[in-house]
């Protein structure tokens, strides 16, 4: 783990780059139903863009490991990135396939997904190979584990500082947690990890011990409706989540990860990355979609971004 208090951080995300098609609805109709549409947005989205895009606007220097297809759209999310400040020379434009597509229906502060993500829009190893470059000068590689578990476990081992993982892998868990230094899950995914139900805070403590005994320094696991909850080898910390209205939960996990490797590159401890962490996740569920403001998100006296 990171030591001393920086402000030069360079962090690289392996990840999904998708079109996101957001809609807000009045209430979601049956078979044969319909509804009319609130509010609408088009925006840059998948999981890699967003946390990249998040680390950009708390101060890093970011970059993204992602594929898009050779249309239109494809051509249009890199040009949003680079235009949000993140490195796209490591993004492959897969020729003959189409670019990611996630239609977000929000309704009454939940959300459902519909997904149009080709398999040749997946990252593999062959691209980790290409962005070694990248990955091994990054403070920080965070490795959205939604990528196939092959390609992960190439990222993990061509980075040189941080390895933060995402999610819960479908293949290769052991490898990869291993080799880890931070590990964030969901609820669903910190089951999966753990093979255990989590229904609360002394749960999800017991559940970080466990996975620290697998490799990683530092877990953070969801408590839903409750709390953030990080374990490390010297300690504990339950931190509740903020009382912000959630209009849509979407992009609250991206942004976690994305204050939380910040804050634990720049020298933060464990339990003060884990607040900034569940401050950026209420600021993104104030909105519908997952692109999210976090430029200037505060932790007492501090500031990112």
């Amino acid at each position: 783990m990171a030591t001393g208090y920086r402000l030069d951080m360079r962090i690289a995300v392996v990840g999904q780059i998708a079109r996101d098609l957001v809609l807000v609805v009045p209430d979601v109709p049956g078979s044969g139903g319909h509804a009319d549409v609130l509010e609408r947005r088009e925006v840059l989205g998948g999981k890699g863009s967003n946390i990249a895009r998040g680390t950009r606007q708390l101060g890093a220097t970011a970059a993204v490991v992602g594929v898009v297809g050779d249309d239109r759209e494809g051509r249009l999310l890199v040009e949003r990135l680079d235009a949000d400040g993140v490195a796209t020379a490591a993004v492959v434009c897969r020729q003959g396939v189409r670019t990611a597509l996630i239609v977000d229906v929000v309704c009454d502060g939940g959300y459902r997904y519909l997904e149009d993500i080709p398999e040749a829009t997946l990252v593999t190893v062959e691209d980790v190979r290409a962005a070694s470059a990248t990955l091994a000068g990054a403070d920080a590689v965070v490795v959205q584990l939604e990528q196939p578990a092959d390609a992960a476990l190439a990222a993990v081992r061509a980075a040189s500082g941080l390895v933060v993982l995402d999610g819960a892998p479908e293949g290769r868990a052991a490898e990869l947690l291993a080799a880890a230094d931070v590990v964030r899950a969901d609820h669903g995914e910190a089951e999966a990890l753990t093979g255990r139900s989590i229904t609360g805070a002394d749960a999800a403590v017991r559940a970080g011990r466990e996975l620290l005994a697998r490799g990683p320094s530092v877990v953070a696991l969801e408590v839903p409706g409750e709390a953030n909850v990080l374990t490390w080898d010297e300690g504990s910390a339950v931190v509740p989540l903020t009382d912000e209205e959630v209009v849509d939960p979407t992009g609250g996990g991206d942004a976690f990860v994305a204050a939380l490797t910040v804050a634990l590159v720049r020298g933060d401890t464990p339990e003060e990355a884990g607040r900034l962490a569940t401050a950026a996740a209420g600021r993104a569920g104030r909105h519908p979609g997952g692109r999210t403001d976090l430029t200037g998100l505060t932790l007492g006296a501090r500031q990112l971004g």
